[in-house]
């Protein structure tokens, strides 16, 4: 906790006693808060600047302190400043060596604010910055899948419903359903910025200030689109978090399911994909192992995130208003979301440049399953005139009689396919081949190699 010239709390005038050396171990977060330095430094610039601007510090004293602020920036950017478990958090640490450099007159700084409206303005302006920055790693990964799935437009495999053989698509149509999630990570990070484009700074402790501030010069100084509406709400508000704890776990779960995805297509089972040698880790004992183990990791950390964000909504369900120390653990339940999503973010980037379709695969397991069975069915209905579901109830007759026959249904000849549904004609053949099937789908948002040229290009424009 700072100290003032007599070398006193604060507080110690109103509390006697020392801090237990317990509560002083708990109780201080300036080994998490440490990080927010810039982002304090540049909220406590901003601040005095608008003290001067109300005539409430005088010119001298708000050059002082601004002296001060950035020659405390430049030790810590060079690592040569001391933080101080005794001082509590990152406001206090800078203010008692503030008072080191320039003496008493740094106490002005602290004049209308609290550090309760304090270390929410710097939380806030950390999570826009950090924000951007996952959205920069975002557009990158968006990027890398788009490059695999331009190189295999004409890659054919069968696409699955609940694990089991469905219908034919192309591999890059399957990328490309991953560029959609990912878009809408982009997309939900972004909206959280705009709703928490508000300043917090000037609300004080919970009620707001006697002083003659000017919230509007500190909303722009700091980036902000307008200041915030109540006093008790800013201090107690942490909607921002729960969103961006939130964004972070829905892009988490995204990187899960593919990686589970690869994981199991990896395996010796399906064998559709190869991953590089710089993707794998082997086997202490087995020597012909090489496991996935980085998928692994991915889906691994999925449950950190959920866990962070059920740790904010657990704290934040039955806190009265306002301020309660229960709010100090917000950020490093944030941090930790962040360094984690950033890695993972950037490990599945160096495992999507570093696989490879195992095309041969893909098509032999394409050809199995009676996956052109609904090709069929539509079929029937363009061309026969029949009812959907009469369609539906011929083609199951006919698959059932290619597995009764051990036979794939491009392996049917048309008589036997006759035996079933007499009025059928020799251009029924075509739709049990692969690629047909894959570039009939033109519907929007189908599996058509026209379509995924398109969506391709549609992204890479964006960029």
């Amino acid at each position: 906790m700072a100290k003032n010239k007599n070398n006193q709390a604060i507080w110690s005038t109103r509390i006697k006693s020392n801090t237990s050396s317990l509560f002083q171990k708990v109780g201080n977060s300036i080994d998490i808060d440490k990080r927010l330095y810039k982002e304090d430094i540049k909220c406590s610039i901003a601040h005095v600047e608008m003290l001067f601007k109300q005539k409430i510090i005088s010119f001298k004293i708000k050059n002082k302190i601004i002296y001060g602020l950035n020659k405390i920036e430049k030790e810590i950017s060079n690592k040569k400043f001391e933080f101080n478990k005794k001082y509590e958090d990152i406001h206090m640490n800078i203010e008692n060596r503030l008072y080191q450099i320039i003496g008493e007159e740094c106490g002005y700084i602290h004049t209308a604010r609290s550090r309760n409206d304090q270390i929410i303005t710097d939380f806030k302006i950390w999570i826009k910055s950090s924000t951007k920055k996952i959205n920069i790693i975002i557009d990158k990964l968006i990027v890398t899948i788009l490059k695999l799935a331009e190189k295999n437009i004409y890659t054919i495999m069968p696409g699955f419903t609940h694990l089991k053989n469905a219908q034919a698509i192309s591999f890059a149509h399957y990328l490309m359903a991953y560029v959609e999630m990912f878009s809408r990570d982009k997309k939900r990070f972004t909206n959280n910025l705009y709703s928490l484009d508000e300043n917090p700074l000037g609300v004080a402790a919970l009620s707001g200030t006697s002083f003659n501030i000017d919230r509007n010069y500190t909303t722009k100084k700091l980036g902000f689109k307008k200041p915030t509406n109540n006093s008790i709400d800013t201090v107690s508000d942490r909607d921002f978090v729960l969103d961006f704890l939130y964004s972070a776990s829905v892009s988490s779960m995204h990187i899960s399911r593919i990686a589970e995805d690869l994981i199991i297509w990896n395996s010796e089972g399906f064998n559709l994909i190869n991953l590089s040698d710089k993707i794998v880790t082997g086997s202490s004992i087995m020597p012909q192992k090489k496991n996935p183990d980085l998928l692994e990791y991915l889906r691994g950390k999925s449950g950190g995130s959920y866990g962070n964000l059920f740790s904010m909504l657990t704290i934040l369900k039955g806190l009265p208003l306002s301020y309660f120390k229960d709010l100090q653990d917000d950020k490093e339940i944030v941090f930790k979301s962040y360094d984690v999503l950033i890695n993972c973010l950037k490990i599945l980037d160096e495992i999507i440049k570093n696989i490879s379709p195992n095309k041969k695969r893909m098509l032999e397991l394409g050809n199995s399953g009676y996956i052109t069975a609904t090709d069929l069915a539509d079929y029937l209905v363009k061309n026969n005139s029949m009812p959907f579901r009469k369609a539906y109830q011929k083609t199951a007759a006919i698959v059932n009689l290619a597995e009764r026959k051990k036979k794939n249904l491009d392996q049917l000849s048309l008589e036997e396919l006759r035996k079933i549904e007499p009025r059928l004609s020799n251009d029924v053949l075509k739709v049990f081949d692969l690629k047909h099937s894959v570039d009939s789908k033109k519907s929007y948002g189908g599996t058509s190699f026209d379509n995924i040229k398109k969506m391709i290009m549609k992204y890479r424009n964006k960029k």
